[in-house]
C-alpha cells in the first residue's frame, strides 16, 4: 500500500458516506466512528484489503480483527452455526459494544482471522457505522483505527494524527461514546468467557446467561490472550506510566511527582475527579505538573470515555511519567483496569 497518499475526510451526509463505501468497495481502508471507538475499516471477505489494515497500522498479521455487520442477516456467510448463547446475545445487546467469537466459515480470510477457525463479529450501535457498512454492502474487518500500541482513537482527529496519509480516508462523526473498545465474548464453549472487557460487563452478562468466565489472561500478563486486539501491548502513551493503588494513593502521587520533579521530569497526574483538586492545590502549571481529570468513581463510564484522550494529551505535553490512579473493578471499572494495566505495562505501585 502507498504510504504518504492523501487521506480525505468524509462527513456523515449522504453523498459523503456514499464516497467513503465506495473505497471500501475498491478494497482501500477507510476509518469510521462506532460507539466505542474508531475503526479502521476494510472488505472483511477481501485479503489484500485486509493486508492494508495491518500495514498502515503497523499491526502484526498474527493479531485477529474483528468483522462488524449492519444486518443480522449478513452473519450467515461468515460463521457455520450459531450457538443459542450468542443468540441470546444478539437479541440483548446487537446493536451494542459487544464481539462475539463464534466458529468462521472458509469465506472468511485467514487475513482476519489470523488462521484461527472462530471470527469476531459484532454490530455497532452507531447511526453513521451501519448507513456506511450498509452503503459498501460488504462486512468490514475493523480494529481500531491507531497506530498499533498507541491509545486507541475517540476522534477523527486522533486518527489523522497517527494515520494520515497511510489510509484513504476518515469519516468525522465526533466523539465516539462508550470510550473504551467492545466487549469480547467467546461462545464456542460450554462456559462463555470474556476474552476482553468492555462496555458490555460481566453483570450484564451474567444476568442473561449465568456463569461468565474471564479470560486468566487479563489479570496475568504472563499468559497469551486469545482475544482479537489485546494479543500485543496497546493504550500505551509516549511517556512511562504507573499505576498507584491502596488507601494512601494521593499521598503517595504527591510524593512521587514531587520527587520526579526535582529530577527534572514532566510530570502528568490522572486523577479522578473527586481528587483533581487536591492535586491541583499541591501543583501548578509552572511546576510542570500536568493535571487531568479521567472522570468520576462513582460513574466509571466517565473514566472510560475520557481515558484514551487523557493518555493522548500527556503526549502533547511532553509528559514523561504518568501517576494514574485505580478504579473498582465492578461493571465497566474491569474494563477501565483492563486498559489502564496496558497502559501502564502492568507496572503499579502500592501506597
Amino acid at each position: 500500500m502507498p504510504m504518504n497518499r492523501e487521506t480525505h475526510v468524509f462527513h456523515t451526509n449522504r453523498e459523503d458516506l456514499e464516497r467513503a463505501a465506495q473505497l471500501l468497495r475498491e478494497g482501500q481502508t477507510v476509518a469510521f466512528p462506532t460507539e466505542t471507538v474508531y475503526g479502521l475499516g476494510a472488505n472483511a471477505l477481501n485479503p489484500e484489503a485486509v493486508k492494508k489494515i495491518y500495514e498502515a497500522k503497523g499491526r502484526p498479521s498474527d493479531n485477529p480483527l474483528i468483522v462488524h455487520i449492519a444486518r443480522l442477516e449478513d452473519i450467515s456467510q461468515l460463521v457455520t452455526h450459531i450457538p443459542e448463547k450468542a443468540k441470546l446475545c444478539m437479541e440483548r445487546f446487537w446493536p451494542g459494544p459487544l464481539t462475539l467469537i463464534l466458529p468462521c466459515t472458509d469465506r472468511v480470510p485467514s487475513a482476519v482471522t489470523a488462521g484461527l477457525d472462530t471470527v469476531g463479529i459484532r454490530m455497532p450501535d452507531h447511526e453513521t457505522a451501519l448507513q456506511l457498512i450498509a452503503l459498501a454492502g460488504i462486512p468490514l474487518a475493523a480494529p481500531s483505527a491507531n497506530s498499533s500500541g498507541r491509545p486507541s482513537p475517540t476522534t477523527a482527529a486522533h486518527v489523522l494524527e497517527d494515520l494520515s496519509g497511510r489510509i484513504a480516508g476518515v469519516v468525522d462523526g465526533g466523539a465516539a461514546g462508550v470510550g473504551v473498545e467492545s466487549t469480547v465474548l467467546d461462545v464456542t464453549g460450554d462456559k462463555p468467557m470474556i476474552l476482553r472487557p468492555g462496555g458490555i460487563t460481566r453483570e450484564m452478562l451474567q444476568e442473561l446467561l449465568g456463569p461468565v468466565g474471564i479470560d486468566p489472561a487479563l489479570s496475568d500478563a504472563g499468559i497469551a490472550p486469545k482475544s482479537p486486539g489485546v494479543k500485543y501491548t496497546h493504550y500505551a502513551p509516549k511517556g512511562t506510566m504507573f499505576l498507584i493503588e491502596g488507601e494512601h494513593d494521593v499521598d503517595k502521587i504527591v510524593e512521587l511527582a514531587r520527587a520526579a520533579r526535582h529530577d527534572g521530569k514532566k510530570v502528568g497526574i490522572l486523577a479522578a475527579a473527586e481528587d483533581a483538586d487536591a492535586f491541583r492545590s499541591v501543583f501548578s502549571e509552572e511546576e510542570g505538573a500536568v493535571i487531568l481529570e479521567a472522570g468520576s468513581r462513582h460513574d466509571l463510564s466517565t473514566v472510560a470515555s475520557r481515558l484514551y484522550d487523557a493518555i493522548r494529551t500527556f503526549d502533547h505535553h511532553g509528559v514523561e511519567l504518568i501517576y494514574a490512579q485505580t478504579y473498582s473493578e465492578e461493571g465497566v471499572g474491569l474494563a477501565v483496569m483492563n486498559r489502564l494495566r496496558k497502559a501502564a505495562g502492568h507496572r503499579v505501585i502500592f501506597s
